[in-house]
């Protein structure tokens, strides 16, 4: 069997990278739409469907999220606050980020969908569409990225995180999580030297856009940081007081 697939049985024949991180729910998806209803809908049928979801209610935080995240695919909305969804995607380009971006929009004239392709998008759904559909063209963009590898490893110094095993090592050593350690850790590993805020980990990681003014985040961490960093002459793990904390190798 190839590393890195796992055996279709049935078949007899290996599945996919992309279908196999789906599983795992470690296919990270960014979602850029300003209609509340729409989003509320989308985000909740990309997680029933296996993503990890993040969301941006308009366009300048939508790009500010692409390109300090680390994203499989990009789903955005073409008309936008601050920033449209194409002005987005040029600056991706501009800027040498390839990630695939599927662009919703209620504008579908032939020229519009031309406009929306040759801003570097790389597929144009027009609205109203049925979720079926917009699933099937994420599926069929993963597919056509499958051949640039995207990695299953995450990897901060001697902190490594097997997304397929879903196992985690420090200097080669195990770390033993729970479900919702990994899915912090990897929330923190992906944004490297990044200031995530309570606000950020509260959306990514518990689905929540309220603070439930209670400790919940302050204990995760510190019961990650025990893991991680217990016996490491450098810690990875740090608090910046008044904005959050971020994830990054001082030695």
């Amino acid at each position: 069997m190839r590393r890195g697939h796992a055996q279709d049985a049935s078949a007899g024949t290996p599945t996919p990278d992309w279908q196999v991180r789906l599983l795992c729910g470690s296919v990270q998806l960014l979602l850029i739409e300003d209609d509340t209803e729409a989003a509320r809908f989308l985000v909740k049928g990309l997680r029933e469907s296996g993503f990890g979801v993040e969301h941006a209610a308009d366009g300048r935080d939508g790009l500010s999220r692409a390109l300090e995240g680390q994203f499989d695919i990009i789903v955005t909305d073409r008309m936008l606050p601050h920033l449209d969804g194409l002005g987005i995607i040029e600056r991706l380009r501009a800027r040498g980020i390839g990630t695939p971006v599927l662009v919703l929009s209620a504008l579908g004239s032939v020229d519009d969908r031309v406009r929306g392709l040759k801003s570097g998008g790389d597929d144009y759904l027009t609205k109203p569409f049925a979720l079926a559909e917009l699933l099937a063209r994420i599926e069929a963009l993963l597919r056509r990225g499958a051949g640039g590898a995207h990695s299953t490893r995450l990897k901060v110094e001697d902190l490594e995180f097997d997304l397929l095993a879903r196992r985690v090592t420090r200097a080669g050593q195990e770390v033993e999580l729970t479900s919702r350690e990994l899915k912090l850790l990897e929330f923190l590993m992906r944004r490297a030297g990044q200031v995530v805020t309570r606000t950020m980990l509260l959306e990514g990681v518990w689905d929540l856009h309220f603070d439930p003014q209670s400790n919940l985040i302050d204990v995760h961490i510190s019961r990650l940081r025990q893991a991680i960093d217990r016996g490491s002459d450098h810690p990875l793990i740090h608090t910046v007081r008044g904005s959050g904390y971020v994830l990054r190798s001082d030695a």
